[in-house]
């Protein structure tokens, strides 16, 4: 099982893209992903699910890399919550998407990185405590500043409720990061044991909702598919 286990995860992008695919060819299938069970999103689930597999990788000692590190963990706050936010609008601006578009391509901009990032930064043997202290800086700043930006950059022009998305994110975010947290804390020898099983777990709920979302918004996908991966490509290759 643990076997089984780690070839997902290290075959983790190969797998979204097959997800990506089925979300477009059967998008009836995924839908349940956007749905609520007894009143509970099924999408904030799985995205706390993913955050607290993320908070027992991490430690208490991860955040002292700020203080030994701070002009790195500075330019990379200001990547992620200035430079990839505005190059989205202007992209999305240059191109003339529409504002359900244009919404997703700047909320891509202003949300911070995730379990993902972490995982591709070690399998890239990149710096992974920079990786995973970015991850905790960008996730503790981003109630305050994911809303802000996404209204300072389009809340005139659509209808958007910052404090609402404020809550969002301390309850899908900072709550299931924080447990994971306590887990690690006060049940070292279950979170170490969790490690085996839990990146495949969030590999495969990041997949179903990369499969759910776009099966959602497959008709408006189909409608300017080429125009979506170019800006998608050039934000990433800006950025």
């Amino acid at each position: 099982m643990k076997q089984f286990c780690a070839l997902i995860g290290k075959f983790f992008g190969i797998i979204a893209i097959v997800f990506l695919v089925l979300g477009l060819t059967m998008p009836q299938n995924f839908l349940w992903v956007l749905g609520k069970v007894h009143g509970i999103s099924v999408l904030s689930c799985m995205l706390g699910i993913v955050m607290f597999g993320m908070g027992t990788t991490l430690n208490l000692k991860d955040f002292a890399l700020v203080l030994k590190r701070p002009l790195d963990i500075l330019i990379g706050c200001c990547a992620q919550y200035f430079v990839m936010p505005f190059l989205a609008y202007l992209l999305s601006v240059a191109f003339n998407l529409d504002p359900a578009l244009t919404t997703g391509v700047v909320l891509v901009g202003t949300c911070p990185g995730g379990t993902s990032s972490n995982v591709i930064t070690f399998m890239s043997k990149g710096d992974v405590a920079l990786s995973v202290t970015m991850t905790s800086v960008s996730t503790v700043l981003s109630p305050i500043l994911t809303p802000f930006i996404t209204y300072m950059i389009i809340g005139e022009k659509i209808n958007f409720d910052p404090v609402g998305m404020f809550w969002s994110i301390v309850q899908i975010v900072i709550l299931p990061i924080c447990l994971g947290l306590a887990v690690k804390s006060f049940l070292p020898k279950l979170a170490e044991a969790a490690t085996d099983y839990l990146p495949a777990v969030s590999s495969i709920a990041i997949s179903l909702i990369i499969a759910g979302v776009i099966g959602g918004s497959r008709d408006l996908i189909l409608k300017a598919p080429g125009l979506i991966l170019l800006v998608v490509i050039l934000h990433n290759c800006c950025g």
